[in-house]
C-alpha cells in the first residue's frame, strides 16, 4: 500500500488532493501517514478521519487544542508548530504532496526528499527561493520531483518521449486575472475584493490577488528556468483568456506541442499522483466545437510589472529569487490589510530588489538554505518598514 502525506491539505490544492485520494479508494488504497492545514482545524480532523491518516498538523500551535478535541477517540496524533510540520515530513511517504503557500513550504518540503519518493510540488516558491538546492536535494536521495502547477505539468507532460535538447522554447499561459480587461487608470483603486475574485479558476485569496497581479506568472517563469534548466530568453508567456491551453513547448523543427485540458487543477494533481499511468480523472471533457475559438495576446508589461521583474530577478542570480518571492508576500499582506494599493505592491517589491541588489547581497550570495532563509527575512522587513513609512 503506498504511503502518502499532504502538506497543505486544506486549501485548494489540498481539497483537489483530497477528492482524488477518496475517489481512488482512500484508506483502502493509500496509507495516509501526514496531513497538514491552516486554521480550518475542523477540516483538517475531518480529512484526517475520512483517511485514517497517521498523525495531522496544523501550523498554527494556538489552534492544537482544537484539533485534538476534533481528533478525539480516532487513535489520530496531533500536533501544531512549524516544528511539527517538518517532524511530519520526516515521517517516510512514498508520494507526498507540497501545497503549503508560500515560503513556509520550503523547508517540509525538503526534508520531505530524504525518503527518496516522490515529491508532488505545488508550491513553487520552493523552486523560485531555492531551485537549485532542491534539484540537488532530489538528485542527492534518488527522489523525484513532478511539477503539479497546470502550466509546469502540462510541460512536463509534452515532453514525455522528447528531447530536451531539441526544445528551442518554451511558452507557458496566464488568465490575466480578475483585472485582464481592466482600462490601466482603474487598477489603482482595485480592491481586495475585487482582486479575489478570479474569472476562470476556483482558488485561494493569495493566489487569486497574485494572478490578478500577475505575480504568480512572475513566479511561474522562475520556477520554469529552475525546473526545465531552460535559458530564461527561451521562456515566453503568452495571456490566455480561457486558460484552456496551459502551455507549449515549441521545438528546433518548428513544431508547437500544445497542452489543453478544463481549468481543473485534478487534472495535474492526478497526473503527478498517478504518473507514469494515467488514469480516469473527474474532470471536463473539452468541447472544441463548442468552444469554437482560443485566443492569446501578448502580456502589457506595464499593466503587469511582474512579468519584468522576474527576468530581473533571473539576470540578478544567487538570493534574488527569495527576495522577490518574500517581498510579494509582504506587500500581499499589506495590500490585503488595506495599507497599500494594488499597484504598490509591483512598486515596493521592485524598490526593495533595488536596495538589496544596490547592497551585493543578492548576485553574489551564496544559495544555502540560511542563506536563503535570512534574505526572505530581511526582503520582508524592508517591505514593512517602507509600508510603515509611506515610502512606496
Amino acid at each position: 500500500m503506498r504511503r502518502v502525506s499532504v502538506f497543505g491539505a486544506t486549501g485548494s490544492i489540498g481539497e483537489s488532493t483530497f477528492d482524488l485520494l477518496m475517489r481512488q479508494g482512500g484508506p483502502t488504497a493509500f496509507r495516509t501517514v501526514a496531513l497538514t492545514g491552516g486554521r480550518n482545524v475542523a477540516r483538517l480532523a475531518e480529512q484526517a478521519r475520512a483517511l485514517r491518516a497517521e498523525i495531522a498538523v496544523t501550523a498554527h500551535e494556538d489552534c492544537l487544542t482544537d484539533l485534538r478535541a476534533a481528533l478525539a477517540g480516532s487513535g489520530i496524533a496531533a500536533a501544531a508548530g512549524a516544528q511539527a510540520l517538518i517532524e511530519a515530513a520526516d515521517r517516510p511517504a512514498d508520494w507526498v504532496m507540497s501545497a503549503i503557500v508560500g515560503a513556509a513550504g520550503l523547508a517540509p518540503g525538503f526534508r520531505a526528499l530524504r525518503h527518496g519518493g516522490t515529491l508532488a510540488l505545488a508550491n513553487k516558491e520552493s523552486l523560485v527561493t531555492a531551485g537549485p538546492l532542491l534539484m540537488a536535494e532530489a538528485a542527492r536521495h534518488g527522489a523525484r520531483i513532478l511539477p503539479v502547477d497546470s502550466e509546469h505539468s502540462a510541460v512536463f507532460q509534452a515532453l514525455v518521449g522528447e528531447d530536451m535538447a531539441a526544445v528551442e522554447r518554451i511558452i507557458i499561459t496566464a488568465s490575466g486575472g480578475a483585472f485582464r480587461d481592466w482600462p490601466l487608470e482603474r487598477l489603482a483603486h482595485a480592491t481586495v475584493a475585487e482582486a479575489s475574485s478570479h474569472p476562470n479558476w476556483a482558488m485561494g485569496q493569495r493566489i487569486t490577488i497574485d494572478s490578478a497581479s500577475m505575480f504568480n506568472k512572475a513566479l511561474e517563469v522562475i520556477e520554469t528556468k529552475e525546473f526545465f534548466g531552460i535559458d530564461p530568453d527561451r521562456i515566453e508567456v503568452l495571456v490566455h483568456p480561457e486558460s484552456l491551453v496551459h502551455a507549449l513547448v515549441g521545438f528546433r523543427d518548428g513544431a508547437l506541442m500544445a497542452h489543453l485540458g478544463a481549468p481543473d487543477m485534478r487534472h495535474a494533481i492526478g497526473y503527478a499522483l498517478n504518473w507514469p499511468d494515467r488514469r480516469d480523472l473527474p474532470v471536463a471533457r473539452l468541447d472544441l466545437a463548442a468552444i469554437g475559438a482560443l485566443t492569446f495576446r501578448a502580456p502589457d508589461l506595464t499593466r503587469f510589472p511582474a512579468l519584468r521583474l522576474a527576468r530581473a530577478v533571473m539576470a540578478t542570480g544567487g538570493t534574488a529569487g527569495a527576495a522577490f518571492n518574500a517581498a510579494k508576500e509582504a506587500a500581499l499582506d499589506a495590500f490585503i490589510a488595506g495599507q497599500i494599493g494594488f499597484l504598490d505592491m509591483a512598486r515596493v517589491v521592485e524598490a526593495v530588489l533595488a536596495e538589496m541588489s544596490s547592497a551585493g547581497g543578492l548576485g553574489n550570495a551564496a544559495i544555502s538554505l540560511d542563506n536563503v532563509m535570512a534574505t526572505d527575512a530581511e526582503a520582508r522587513d524592508r517591505v514593512q518598514a517602507r509600508v510603515r513609512t509611506g515610502r512606496i
